[in-house]
């Protein structure tokens, strides 16, 4: 919806449906801005997992995927799974962040997760922040949803190796899935990598960007 320079960059908003969404979705992204701009503002919001342990490791992980970030987090008690019957209060969470925040660029699920949660969250993004640059994450997971995503955040290899370690030392409540391991997360970034030139990146969905090719002329 707008564009982004990296002058200009001084604000993110953070959404995820789940604890880990974020880490996973957009960890090594997280790591490049943090290392890039310390003192960045980041207002993270997760619809569930509040109150639990998934609670307490994402605070730690995004803590640790954050470093040196003014990070604000909150975490709701929304049941996993059902975000469709809770539309409304995760509408006024939304409304409620957009209010406190002027963030350059929000990170969030993509509109063609298959997952209803994520799916559910992303639809919702642009009901309340309308004039924002937003950058669909993708998460790998059983569905096989990944799409062709259009805009790429090259990693470091050093960078991609720490998400993948940040990942297993902060979630040790998912280790149990099948798809939550090394392999899987190192291999996607393999593959946008290569999509993009690079070692290993990280890959979004976005609706509208404008262009100011006249800027600097």
């Amino acid at each position: 919806m707008i564009g982004l320079t990296a002058t200009r960059l001084g604000a993110v908003v953070a959404l995820g449906a789940h604890c880990d969404d974020l880490a996973i979705g957009a960890g090594g992204t997280l790591l490049t801005l943090c290392a890039a701009r310390p003192g960045l503002r980041i207002d993270a919001l997760v619809l569930s997992g509040g109150g639990t342990e998934r609670e307490e490791e994402e605070r730690a992980a995004l803590t640790a995927f954050c470093p040196g970030a003014d990070l604000r987090l909150t975490v709701l008690k929304l049941p996993d799974g059902r975000l469709p019957a809770h539309w409304q209060e995760a509408k006024e969470a939304l409304e409620e962040l957009r209010a406190e925040t002027r963030p350059h660029v929000i990170l969030a699920p993509h509109r063609g997760d298959a997952h209803q949660d994520h799916r559910g969250l992303a639809e919702l993004v642009p009901t309340a922040f309308r004039d924002h640059l937003t950058l669909g994450y993708e998460i790998v997971k059983w569905d096989g949803d990944l799409g062709r995503p259009s805009v790429y955040q090259p990693l470091r290899p050093e960078v991609a190796e720490e998400k993948v370690s940040l990942l297993q030392r902060h979630y040790p409540s998912q280790r149990r899935r099948p798809w939550y391991d090394r392999e899987a997360f190192l291999g996607l970034a393999r593959i946008r990598g290569i999509e993009c030139g690079a070692k290993y990146a990280e890959a979004f969905h976005a609706s509208k960007l404008i262009l100011d090719l006249a800027a600097g002329g």
